[in-house]
């Protein structure tokens, strides 16, 4: 389970705070599907960070399970995420110098899991990548690149995936077979799956969706 309660993030500026996030308080039950919409600079991917410990609040509290992330310092919060969480952003976030399987292995490598390229190869076959294993992102299309980051997302067996909108950089075929692929693995899987995005039909496939606007939660 992942609960806020007032949520809120402010940043300096120009001698001033900007306030990005204005409390926000939301639970998303273990295994729920959510979409979080809203105008560009509503704080969506603002929400999503703090929401996966990638940033630290001004104030509230993010708890996932019985885990209050604002008591971990950064160490404490990567090993967390290591353990607990996947993500899939819009830029992919691949190692240009590694291969599709490499990029799937590495964080597989650094949890010191037992066979790691036997993991790795298992996603990317589920990602019908079989053939793509020992291609560099290069030589990938943006299609495949994200497939690949989704086969990395899902073999860290977490049990939460947050997705920045993961259709952005795509086209509209290849977005809806990266949808399917997306919400299929999160079936088997059994993940909690929070997303960003744009895009109305990804966002009417979860089961609810957070409306955000100016940094308010005005829908739910």
């Amino acid at each position: 389970m992942i609960k806020a309660e007032n949520l809120q993030k402010r940043v300096p500026m120009g001698g001033s705070e900007l306030e990005i996030l204005k409390g926000i308080t939301l639970e998303i039950k273990s295994g729920e599907t959510v979409a979080i919409v809203g105008a560009s600079g509503s704080g969506k991917s603002t929400l999503l960070g703090l929401l996966a410990g990638l940033d630290e609040a001004s104030g509230g509290r993010v708890l996932i399970g019985d885990t209050d992330l604002a008591e971990l310092d950064e160490d404490g919060r990567a090993l967390f995420r290591g353990r607990e969480i996947g993500f899939v952003f819009q830029s992919f976030q691949l190692l240009p110098a590694l291969t599709a399987l490499e990029n799937v292995m590495l964080p597989l490598e650094l949890m010191g899991q037992d066979n790691p390229r036997q993991e790795a190869e298992q996603y990317l076959q589920r990602v019908e990548l079989t053939e793509r294993m020992q291609h560099y992102p290069r030589q990938m299309s943006g299609g495949e690149q994200q497939r690949v980051a989704i086969a990395r997302a899902f073999a860290a067996r977490p049990t939460i995936l947050f997705a920045d909108e993961p259709t952005g950089n795509l086209d509209t075929r290849t977005g809806a077979h990266i949808i399917d692929l997306l919400f299929g693995l999160n079936r088997e899987e059994g993940t909690t799956l929070v997303l960003v995005t744009h895009d109305l039909k990804l966002a009417e496939r979860c089961q609810r969706r957070l409306v955000l606007e100016a940094g308010e939660l005005v829908e739910d």
